[in-house]
């Protein structure tokens, strides 16, 4: 498990957030849930540089 830094954007109100997750089995887990205006599934996700 190594930690990663991720770039979410709701693709919905465009809302952004960075979070720290953890990459395992080649998937990253942050936690996040859901945006601010209640999407649950379309977003756009980036791993950003340490």
């Amino acid at each position: 498990m190594s930690r990663v830094k991720v770039a979410i954007r709701c693709n919905i109100c465009g809302e952004k957030f960075v979070l720290r997750g953890r990459r395992e089995k080649g998937k990253i887990d942050t936690g996040f849930k859901q945006c601010l205006c209640n999407n649950t599934l379309d977003f756009e996700i980036q791993e950003v540089a340490l």
